[in-house]
């Protein structure tokens, strides 16, 4: 749920290829433009010393089994919840959001992930056997196996579900893991380390290496055994291609330009909050985030009317003063894309409703806006915006809806509005995207049970649900017998055993359901 144009990427961009960066990563808050705490940049031998030691720790890990494992975890949910007001404060301080964003999208899901995996990582990773109907004197099983030490390379706008999501993720299938968080946002991830050392998780079993591009390619060189990254589409490719030649399995999570279709027969008013809510939440710095919007043209005037009256009230500011709406905008690059895809949406004729400029001031802050007169000419329309700007475009039919919503390099999330749901699914099914919402959006990333993930340019792999913690696992296949048989088909070859053979067969697939 963490993308952002590669600009601004706190992921390494490029770094396959390591620059010099600086000793220690500086950084203000967002909203205030108060200096945080210096944090030291982990050198390349810290890194490959963190996973030397997460991969000794990881054997004892392993070793516990599922109860013991679940206890810990379970004390990690515990310990995260009564200091839930500690963890937004923090991502506050770094990422710009309110504390209100902070507990629903980064505190609670975490918790709820927790939990699942907690009580579910046995069933889910058990053993599972295997019916072999012409070889029925045979027993096969597979068995899930942790691959080891897992790599985290991870963004910036949602500086704590996202790497503790996957941190859990890997805990709970039996591996070690060390975390590349982003250079924006290196405290919360320590935070989180905090957290799950006193819940009595092995010190060495859970690495963090702050730092810049260096560092994550530090951490891809380090022998890890499997990378899960989430950013940019220009830096997944890169991770792709690194862990191609390495020969280990990855995870990637990337961009999203994702659209809301508003059919005639929506629900007005939930469709207009669904969508204001979809496109400012987090400042727009979602990749689930609504950044293109389709309405039929007959409802067009007053759906439109209302997300603009909707949107000039929200109050925007410091969440730490009080109670706000929408937060700063968490990297100067990112402010800096947001201006230039409205002014140059505007410079092509598209009209400002509401918004369209920063705030001035200390803080980074860029006023919720709406825009119409829009095409897909424009890179509002075709880039990841990833911030507060809501293009609005109306449509004539379903078909020109679905041909819009579907016009884009990405497919991670999707959007239906209507009130007969076999007509929202109808056109839900038509669009190419990893999830489709139907009269709601953004939440299914909080539902532990869920697959998140995206096609197209959006990603590859799923985070969440039972498929994310058995690809945390290696397969393997144990094959044994029920009754000793002497194989007909081993040497001499036999014809009389090769016309057996076919007739074996053929009996049996007859027989089959």
């Amino acid at each position: 749920m963490g993308e952002a144009p590669v600009e601004s990427r706190s992921a390494p961009n490029g770094h396959v290829r390591p620059e010099p960066k600086p000793a220690a990563i500086r950084n203000t808050e967002p909203a205030t433009g108060e200096p945080l705490p210096e944090v030291a940049v982990a050198s390349p031998e810290e890194v490959r010393a963190a996973v030397a030691r997460a991969r000794e720790a990881q054997k004892g890990w392993a070793a516990l089994g599922f109860t013991e494992r679940r206890r810990r975890l379970l004390a990690f949910e515990d310990l995260l919840l009564a200091r839930a007001e500690e963890v937004a404060d923090v991502v506050h301080r770094e990422n710009g959001k309110p504390k209100f964003e902070a507990i629903l999208h980064d505190v609670v899901p975490v918790s709820m992930l927790t939990s699942y995996y907690a009580r579910k990582a046995r069933s889910i990773l058990r053993d599972q056997r295997i019916g072999t109907p012409l070889f029925p004197h045979k027993r096969s099983y597979i068995r899930h196996e942790p691959r080891g030490v897992i790599g985290i390379i991870s963004p910036w706008n949602f500086p704590f579900s996202l790497p503790v999501g996957e941190i859990v993720t890997a805990l709970a299938a039996g591996n070690g893991v060390v975390v590349k968080p982003s250079e924006f946002t290196p405290l919360t991830v320590l935070k989180a380390k905090e957290l799950f050392d006193a819940a009595g998780v092995p010190k060495d079993l859970l690495g963090v290496v702050p730092g810049f591009g260096p560092t994550g390619a530090a951490l891809l060189d380090s022998g890890v055994d499997m990378v899960v990254f989430i950013g940019s589409v220009a830096t997944g490719r890169k991770i792709a291609a690194a862990c191609g030649e390495r020969l280990i399995p990855c995870t990637l999570e990337l961009g999203g330009k994702d659209p809301a279709v508003v059919c005639a027969d929506a629900d007005l008013d939930r469709a207009v909050r669904s969508v204001v809510f979809g496109a400012f939440a987090n400042s727009g710095q979602i990749c689930a985030s609504v950044e293109r919007v389709y309405v039929d043209k007959r409802i067009a005037e007053p759906f439109t009317q209302k997300v603009v009256e909707i949107t000039k009230s929200l109050r925007q500011g410091d969440g730490s003063a009080g109670e706000v709406d929408v937060g700063a905008m968490t990297t100067p690059a990112q402010l800096e894309i947001v201006k230039r895809h409205v002014d140059e949406a505007v410079a092509k004729g598209a009209k400002v409703l509401a918004g369209g400029h920063a705030v001035a001031g200390k803080g980074r802050f860029f006023e919720p806006t709406v825009l119409t007169g829009v095409d897909h000419q424009m890179a509002v329309m075709r880039d990841e915006t990833f911030g507060p700007i809501l293009p609005i475009v109306p449509f004539e039919g379903e078909d020109e809806a679905v041909r819009l919503a579907n016009d884009t390099p990405y497919g991670l999330n999707a959007y239906v509005f209507s009130k007969d749901r076999r007509h929202a699914e109808a056109i839900a099914n038509r669009i190419t995207a990893g999830t489709v919402m139907v009269n709601d959006v953004l939440y299914t990333h909080g539902v532990p049970e869920l697959p998140w993930g995206g096609v197209k340019t959006s990603g590859i792999g799923r985070t969440h649900g039972a498929q994310a913690l058995r690809d945390m696992c290696w397969i393997r296949h144990l094959n044994t017998e029920r009754v000793a048989m002497n194989a007909p088909w081993l040497y001499p070859y036999r014809k009389s055993v090769q016309s057996a053979l076919v007739k074996v067969v053929r009996t049996v697939l007859r027989l089959l359901p």
